[in-house]
This record gives C-alpha cells, sequence and structure tokens, in this order.
C-alpha cells in the first residue's frame, strides 16, 4: 500500500467524521487513536475504503507521505501539548501539524513559534459544522503562514462546503489568526442560541404548542431568517419523547453547558475594549441556567408579575421575529467589530468579507443574511460597523417598533430577555450622539482628579474642577 496523503489524530465523532470527509475526496487517510481499540473499531467499520489504523504514533508518522499532514482532533489545553511533544522526535522538517480542535488562538501562536524554532510548520484551523459539517463539509478556518496554507489547500478546499460553488475555507490569516476567527464565530453562535432560546420563552408564556413552535420555526427557516439554527430549532420542536409522550424538549433539564470559548470571546474583547454585550449575556445566561438549585429555591421567595402573555399570536410572531432579526445584526456586528479590532491590532489584514462568505456553509451560524454581510463589506471594506451598512441599516429602523414591544412585553411580564434587552440597549447606545458620561466623568474627576474635555472646547485638551469637599 502506498503512504497515506492525510494523518488524523483522535477518532471522537468529529475526528471519525473528518477522517471518513477527507476519504471520500480521494485520498488516502491514517489514523491513530490513543484506546487501540478504537482505531481497530474504525477501520473494521468501514471495509474498504482507502484507510490506514496505527496502533503508535510512531507507525501513524512511517505511513504518511512526504511532507507529513498530520491533523489533531484532541482536546484543547495540555492534551494538544502533550501529543506535539510526542510527534516532534517523529518528524522531519516542513512536516505540518494541524490542530483542527477549538484551541485558544495565543495557545496556537505559541505552539507556531514552538514548532517553527525545530523546522516544523504548525497551523492552528478552526473546524465548524458539528458531526454532520464534519462528514458532509464544513466551514474551515485556517491561520498560519501562507506557504503552509498552499500545501493544505487542496485537501482543505475538497472536504469544505460549498456555497455557489465556492468551498467555505480560505487562509484568513498569520499565527493564531484562524482559531481567533473561530472563537468568534463560537461567541456569535452563543448569542444565536441565547436569542433563540429568549423568542422560545416569550412564545411558551403566549400558550404556544411545540406544534404551533415547530411550525413557526419552519416558516422562518423559509425567510430571511433562513439558518441551520432555525432549522434545527423546528425540528427539535418536532420530536416527541418516547418515555412520556411528550415532546421531548420538555423533558431536558434547563441546565446548559459550554465549553470555554464564549467566555474567552469575553476575555478577548475586555481586554480590548470592545462591547460584546450580546455575546456577554449569552455567556452569563448559562452560567446563570446551570445555579438550578438557586433558581428554584429563590422562586419561591422573590416576587415577579405573572408571566402568562394573553396576545394575537399571529402579531406576536411578526413582532418577535422583527426582534429577533435585529438583535441577531446586533450580535454579528460585535462580534465582527472584535475581529476589526484584532486584526489592527495583530496587523493580520483579515478581510471580514471573505470570513462572512465562509461562514455561509457548513458551519454551525450559516443562515441566509451571511450573504448581506458578505455583500457589505466587499462593498465597503472599511464599514465602521455592520449596522450602517444600507442594508442592515434599513432593516434596523423597520424593526424598531416590534422590537422594542418585545423587550418591553417580557420585562412587564417578568420574562427573562437578557440578549434581546442587551442587543437593543447597545443600538440605542451606538445610535446616542450624547450619552450620560458627562456625568460619569464628573464623577471620576470628583474624586479621583481624573480630568475631563469640555464640549465648548477642542478635543484632547482637558479640565479639572476644584470640587467641594464632602464630609461624611
Amino acid at each position: 500500500m502506498s503512504n497515506s496523503d492525510f494523518g488524523l489524530i483522535g477518532l471522537a465523532v468529529m475526528g471519525q467524521n473528518l477522517v471518513l470527509n477527507v476519504e471520500s475526496r480521494g485520498f488516502q487517510v491514517s489514523v491513530y487513536n490513543r484506546s487501540t481499540s478504537v482505531t481497530e473499531a474504525f477501520i473494521a467499520a468501514h471495509p474498504g475504503k482507502h484507510l490506514v489504523g496505527a496502533k503508535t504514533l510512531a507507525d501513524l508518522v512511517q505511513s504518511l507521505a512526504a511532507p507529513r499532514k498530520i491533523m489533531l482532533m484532541v482536546k484543547a489545553g495540555p492534551p494538544v501539548d502533550a501529543i506535539i511533544a510526542s510527534l516532534i522526535p517523529l518528524l522531519a522538517p516542513d512536516d505540518i501539524i494541524i490542530d483542527g480542535g477549538n484551541s485558544l488562538y495565543t495557545d496556537t501562536e505559541r505552539r507556531d513559534k514552538w514548532l517553527a524554532g525545530l523546522g516544523l510548520r504548525f497551523i492552528g484551523t478552526g473546524v465548524s459544522g458539528g458531526e454532520e459539517g464534519a462528514r458532509k463539509g464544513p466551514a474551515i478556518m485556517p491561520g498560519g503562514p501562507a506557504s503552509t496554507w498552499q500545501v493544505m489547500q487542496p485537501i482543505f478546499e475538497a472536504i469544505a462546503a460549498k456555497v455557489d460553488g465556492e468551498p467555505c475555507v480560505y487562509h484568513i490569516g498569520p499565527g493564531g489568526a484562524g482559531h481567533f476567527v473561530k472563537m468568534i464565530h463560537n461567541g456569535i453562535e452563543y448569542g444565536d442560541m441565547q436569542l433563540i432560546g429568549e423568542a422560545y420563552n416569550i412564545f411558551k408564556a403566549a400558550g404556544f404548542s411545540a406544534a404551533e413552535l415547530a411550525a413557526v420555526f419552519d416558516s422562518w427557516n423559509r425567510g430571511d431568517l433562513e439558518s441551520y439554527l432555525i432549522q434545527i430549532t423546528a425540528e427539535i420542536f418536532k420530536q416527541t419523547d418516547p418515555l412520556t409522550g411528550s415532546p421531548v424538549v420538555e423533558s431536558i433539564l434547563d441546565t446548559a453547558g459550554q465549553k470555554g470559548t464564549g467566555k474567552w470571546t469575553l476575555l478577548s474583547a475586555a481586554e480590548n475594549a470592545v462591547v460584546i454585550s450580546t455575546i456577554n449575556a449569552a455567556v452569563e445566561a448559562r452560567i446563570l441556567s446551570s445555579l438550578k438549585d438557586q433558581r428554584v429555591a429563590a422562586s419561591t421567595q422573590l416576587e415577579g408579575p405573572n408571566t402568562a402573555i394573553s396576545a394575537d399570536k399571529a402579531a406576536l410572531v411578526q413582532q418577535v421575529h422583527d426582534a429577533l432579526y435585529a438583535s441577531k445584526i446586533i450580535s454579528y456586528a460585535q462580534g465582527l467589530d472584535l475581529i476589526t479590532t484584532m486584526s489592527a491590532l495583530k496587523d493580520w489584514h483579515l478581510d471580514l468579507a471573505r470570513i462572512a462568505s465562509i461562514w455561509r456553509g457548513g458551519c454551525i451560524i450559516r443562515a441566509r443574511f451571511l450573504k448581506h454581510i458578505t455583500a457589505a463589506y466587499r462593498a465597503n471594506p472599511a464599514l465602521g460597523n455592520l449596522m450602517l451598512d444600507p442594508f442592515f441599516k434599513d432593516l434596523l429602523n423597520r424593526s424598531q417598533k416590534n422590537w422594542r414591544e418585545v423587550v418591553a412585553l417580557a420585562m412587564l411580564n417578568g420574562i427573562p430577555v437578557p440578549a434581546f434587552s442587551a442587543s437593543l440597549g447597545y443600538y440605542d447606545s451606538y445610535r446616542s450622539a450624547i450619552l450620560p458620561a458627562n456625568l460619569l466623568q464628573a464623577q471620576r474627576d470628583f474624586f479621583g482628579a481624573h480630568t475631563y474635555e469640555r464640549t465648548d472646547r477642542p478635543r484632547g485638551k482637558m479640565f479639572h474642577t476644584e470640587w467641594p469637599e464632602v464630609i461624611g
């Protein structure tokens, strides 16, 4: 048997499906898993395919054609470093290690420098699409040296999702750019999922059945809200629990998990002074959901209004549609703002139009309106904020009334909508020519002599007031 074109380490669900994807595009693939039994079972389950099972890392390396291309699909953090350390003695100059997990971009930059110093090549690659995407075509976000991307390009373009004939992959940028963009993708994903959850919560308070909810989301998925997350939400509401005969969603405990990329996005935003309030609200909502016992106890002690909404259902569906669409725009605008800020700071020269274009297919946040985001940044690469693009500006202006009424309705009825309200708060703050920060700055000058600028003097000239002494 000839040497394999590609190697993969880590045969969990994503790894297995990526292997099958690569093999289906005409490449021979060698695989390794820490548990040999997993490797053997995987090979046995796919007879006749161009797959090679390796019992050791040395066997894997020896089975690959030069330059060796080895993709890691393992848990982020120390496990990645441990495998890299084990591979280093086995590799030759110019061999390539690809980290396809959700690694923190700063870890990717550290590993890039580490391996470059040894004459090896490294490419941190964000992969989105879940199990289905990995098998049929994910969105792929590779970062690292352009020369390394050129070696990987034939394989990555072959396995990526395709939209309008274009593969949903391109070289994002140097160093940790690929994993950074994947991190922001995941942050936007957090926002999207929370906003959909809040829409569901409003509908539930208005007495919508699971069948009605499925019909609403099916309808939305045929319109301007068409997206993977809207599509799967409709399917979720159609599923019946075999144990209870009720909708399966009603049997799922209301505590959400997270793997860390959302929190990393928040930390990056804080470090770079970028507002991502919608994503922040989504992360905090997951954390609050995990406090199940505390919430149950508090529900018997802390009072609120009756959460049963009496409303015309058809009218409410349109109102929530508009609030959801407007809030989604804010979530994307904030995520793209953070990408823009980091790109300038790191001198990455990231192309927002191309990033949005590869998110159109394969990935979890794929959605119809990404074509409008792509068009916005192609028309104006220096666009300061997505909200200012003519298409999105008009959409936000049209959504005003319903957006505000949904947030007000939820607040008056005690229904938590942290992401809806954070999105609207960001919009109103961004569009305000005057904010109450003048009082805040006066307070800072009062207690700390931090000085302030004046409205009637040129920007940059600082002033201080001798405030009266306050005792007590």
